[in-house]
C-alpha cells in the first residue's frame, strides 16, 4: 500500500558559487557521496564558526578551558563528565557567531535578535510511495507561494490569500482529489465495540450500576480519539463477561477476528498470540518491567543469609571443596613442603588453601 505525506526541506537558492562548489565536491568525491541541502547548511555553519572565531582572536581575546562545577558534580559513571572543560569565552563567541553577517553557499545568513535565521525558506515536497514531487515554497516573506522566495523578495511583500498557492497534491493511489473521508449517515449501523466487564480493579473499564454507563480510564481515550476525527464514527458499547470474574482477553480479541465485535476497547495487554489475529492500536500505557514473586513473610534474624543455602547446594560445595583440595593436593604435593607432614595437617592446609581461592 503506498503511504502520501507532506514534508519540508531547506531550500537554497541557486547561484554561480552554489553550482561551482557542487561540480567541485562531485569532482573530489568522484561521485560516490551525494550531497543535499543539509550538507550546504552543515558546510555554512562550520565557515560561520570560524568567521566568529577569527573575529573572537581580533578582538584580543584567548582561548582558554576550565572546569565546570555542575559538570563535576555529576561526574561519576561512564561518562566521566568531570573531565570535560568548558570554553571560558562562550558567551563573547556566541555573541559573535549572532552578529555575522555572510553569505554563504544556501543564501545570506544572519539573525534577529530574538536569534532566529532571518528570512529561511522552505520547499515543500509531496512524497507518495517512492515518488517525490515539489509543489511549492514558504518563507516568513511570503508564506506559501510556487516562485522561489529568492525572486519574491525583491517585489513589494504580499501575503494575501489570493497569492497563497501551491501545485496539486498527488494522494495515494495517483489522484489528485482530496479524500473525503469515511462518512456515516445518521440511521446507519453503529459500530459494536466490546469491553471487558471488569471485576477487579475497574478504573480501566466499569460500568455504573445505577446509570448502566460504561466510564473507566480506557474509554475516556477512545472517547477522545473519536472526538478529534473529522467525521461522525456511531458506536455502541457491548459488555463482554459474566460480572462475577475478569473475562478472558483472548477470547475476547479472537471474537473481534471472528467478526462479532467491531473493535475491543479496554486494558488489552498486545502480546505475540493476540497480534496474530487482530490490529492493535499504538500502547497509551506501559506496565514496565514487572516481576511476579509470591509473597511470604518471613522473620528476620542475623543467620537470614543462609536461607538460600539449601541442602543441595551445602553439598554440592562440599563436593567442590574436596575436588579443588584434591587437586591442589595433587599438584602440591611433591614439590612444596607445606603439603607434607602429618594427614591432618596437609588437610587443613588443602582446605586453607581453598578458602583463599
Amino acid at each position: 500500500m503506498s503511504q502520501g505525506l507532506l514534508t519540508l526541506r531547506f531550500h537554497t537558492p541557486e547561484s554561480q558559487r552554489k553550482r561551482e562548489f557542487v561540480a567541485r565536491w562531485k569532482n573530489l568525491s568522484k561521485s560516490s557521496i551525494g550531497l543535499n541541502e543539509y550538507g550546504l547548511y552543515a558546510y555554512d555553519t562550520v565557515w560561520l564558526i570560524a568567521r566568529a572565531m577569527t573575529t573572537f582572536l581580533n578582538q584580543g581575546n584567548k582561548i582558554s578551558f576550565s572546569n565546570n562545577p555542575i559538570l563535576n558534580a555529576v561526574g561519576g559513571g561512564n561518562m566521566n563528565l568531570s573531565a570535560l572543560s568548558v570554553f571560558d569565552a562562550g558567551n563573547r563567541l556566541m555573541r559573535n557567531i549572532l552578529e555575522t553577517n555572510m553569505t554563504g553557499l544556501t543564501g545570506p545568513i544572519w539573525f534577529t535578535p530574538e536569534r532566529y535565521l532571518v528570512d529561511p525558506s522552505y520547499e515543500i515536497i509531496n512524497i507518495v510511495g517512492t515518488q517525490m514531487k515539489q509543489i511549492g515554497y514558504w518563507s516568513n516573506y511570503s508564506w506559501l507561494s510556487v516562485v522561489a522566495p529568492e525572486k519574491l523578495r525583491i517585489r513589494p511583500q504580499n501575503r494575501s490569500i489570493a497569492s497563497q498557492k501551491l501545485y496539486s497534491v498527488v494522494w495515494p493511489g495517483g489522484s489528485k482529489h482530496r479524500p473525503r473521508g469515511w462518512i456515516f449517515p445518521r440511521d446507519g449501523k453503529k459500530l459494536k465495540i466490546g469491553v471487558p466487564r471488569r471485576v477487579s480493579f475497574p478504573f480501566f473499564v466499569y460500568q455504573d450500576n445505577r446509570t448502566h454507563a460504561v466510564t473507566g480510564y480506557c474509554i475516556d481515550i477512545f472517547k477522545a480519539a473519536v472526538k478529534r476525527l473529522p467525521y461522525a464514527v456511531p458506536y455502541e458499547f457491548i459488555l463482554f463477561g459474566d460480572g462475577h470474574q475478569n473475562p478472558n482477553y483472548s477470547e475476547l480479541v479472537q471474537r473481534v477476528s471472528a467478526g462479532e465485535f467491531d473493535a475491543a476497547v479496554g486494558d488489552i495487554a498486545i502480546v505475540t498470540d493476540r497480534t496474530r489475529v487482530a490490529d492493535f492500536t499504538q500502547p497509551y500505557t506501559d506496565s514496565g518491567l514487572v516481576v511476579v514473586a509470591p509473597v511470604k513473610k518471613v522473620s528476620s534474624n542475623a543467620w537470614a543469609f543462609l536461607r538460600p543455602f539449601t541442602p543441595l547446594m551445602w553439598a554440592v560445595t562440599a563436593v567442590t571443596f574436596l575436588v579443588v583440595g584434591s587437586v591442589i593436593w595433587i599438584l602440591e604435593h611433591r614439590l612444596n613442603d607445606e603439603f607434607r607432614g602429618p594427614p591432618i595437617n596437609q588437610f587443613i592446609t588443602v582446605v586453607w588453601y581453598v578458602f583463599l581461592m
